[in-house]
């Protein structure tokens, strides 16, 4: 268990806040314990954690200019994990706002005008945070705060109508990325591979898919059936134990010996060679595509 990571290196990769669960799987129940009991991660909603260090200087520098928290500042005070922290709090001040130089180092600053339903407190409301994001943000991450959202309990029809009703620039990618979303989505990772997905032509993958061939092999993080193609995002919650290897194995093997082709993604090849990811992906689908029409002719 030496090689396990720390608490606040395996809250960054599991999306800036994450479930204790996932904490204690990535970096071990003492690790957790001690880093709780410390003050190092702090809850932001029921039974879900983040940097109290982050948490505290996101607050503050917004206090300090009098603006709310938005974008993935804001998703992550709501208890959403993101795909990519911000490097520095993310606000809005109003248009009129004088913003010093030393401050403008310090945020990352948004100038608009909210209305009143548009802030809850100290950030921005969820329906303000999301159609922020999805304006906004890279693919990747606004879908990884849609899924995020809708995991917390926005329900998916709220979801649709808050960017059916938006208007103005981004408001047509908004839709689109929240007709993607999809809270069975794990976690921010599992949603930047599905992000990548989504844009290779004649791949269809759905999260968390239950598998029977015949009998129970797994859940995998990405099925497509019709390609019966596996997608395993190989994240920060690590094996940890010999046991945890052999049993993944195991199933790995049980899934190619019933025909399906599996496929693991690294969380440094989704987050820094996604290009390398999409060219793999459509050379697989060409392939399988070219299997089963071989297979209909000899048939």
């Amino acid at each position: 268990m030496d090689d396990l990571p720390d608490v606040l290196t395996a809250l960054t990769a599991l999306g800036g806040v994450a479930r204790r669960g996932a904490l204690v799987s990535a970096c071990g129940r003492t690790a957790v314990d001690a880093a709780a009991r410390g003050g190092v991660i702090l809850p932001v909603a029921r039974g879900t954690w983040t940097s109290a260090l982050e948490f505290d200087r996101a607050r503050a520098e917004a206090l300090a200019l009098r603006a709310v928290l938005a974008y993935r500042s804001a998703a992550l005070d709501r208890g959403w994990a993101v795909w990519t922290t911000p490097d520095r709090p993310e606000v809005i001040v109003p248009k009129s706002r004088r913003v010093s130089s030393e401050r403008r180092r310090a945020v990352s600053f948004h100038r608009t005008d909210l209305a009143a339903d548009d802030v809850d407190g100290h950030r921005t409301s969820a329906d303000r945070t999301v159609l922020d994001c999805l304006r906004a943000l890279p693919f990747p991450d606004a879908l990884a705060v849609a899924d995020s959202a809708l995991r917390a309990g926005m329900t998916r029809s709220h979801l649709l109508a808050v960017t059916r009703d938006a208007r103005g620039p981004g408001a047509r990618r908004a839709r689109e990325i929240a007709a993607s979303a999809d809270r069975r989505a794990a976690n921010p990772f599992e949603s930047a591979l599905r992000a990548i997905c989504l844009q290779v032509e004649e791949l269809h993958v759905v999260p968390q898919v239950d598998i029977h061939d015949p009998h129970f092999l797994g859940r995998p993080d990405l099925v497509d059936s019709r390609l019966r193609i596996v997608l395993e995002a190989d994240s920060f919650e690590w094996h940890g134990s010999r046991e945890a290897l052999v049993r993944d194995a195991r199933r790995y093997n049980a899934f190619v010996a019933a025909g399906w082709l599996v496929l693991r993604f690294t969380w440094d090849d989704v987050m820094h060679r996604p290009e390398q990811v999409a060219v793999t992906l459509r050379n697989v689908v060409k392939r399988r595509t070219e299997m089963m029409c071989l297979g209909c002719v000899a048939a």
